[in-house]
């Protein structure tokens, strides 16, 4: 299946991990359920391997993608990621040109 794209957005964040604990898993499904129901998101897929932790999020604008940063809620547990959970990390809004998939 291909289709094109445009308009659509992805949020790529990679992080260096310190520690999750059980405040993080509870704060973590807040924010995913938190993106998709109110702000939009399409999906939020998070994988964690060794110390790193990559998150994608997929949305159709960036007015969107800017709420959801800015939301009150986000922004505490942005707070917390930067004082508890991660040594470092970095954001990346990228553009969706095109995209495609294989189902069986």
């Amino acid at each position: 299946m291909q289709h094109d794209s445009p308009g659509h957005y992805a949020v790529i964040f990679t992080a260096r991990i310190r520690q999750l604990d059980d405040a993080y898993r509870v704060t973590a499904a807040r924010m995913r359920e938190l993106a998709m129901s109110e702000f939009g998101c399409h999906k939020f897929t998070a994988v964690a391997e060794g110390d790193t932790e990559i998150a994608v999020s997929y949305w159709d604008s960036l007015e969107q993608i800017r709420a959801w940063r800015n939301h009150p809620e986000h922004q505490r547990a942005q707070k917390l990621g930067r004082d508890a959970w991660y040594d470092d990390y970095t954001v990346e809004v990228t553009r969706i040109e095109r995209a495609y998939s294989s189902s069986k």
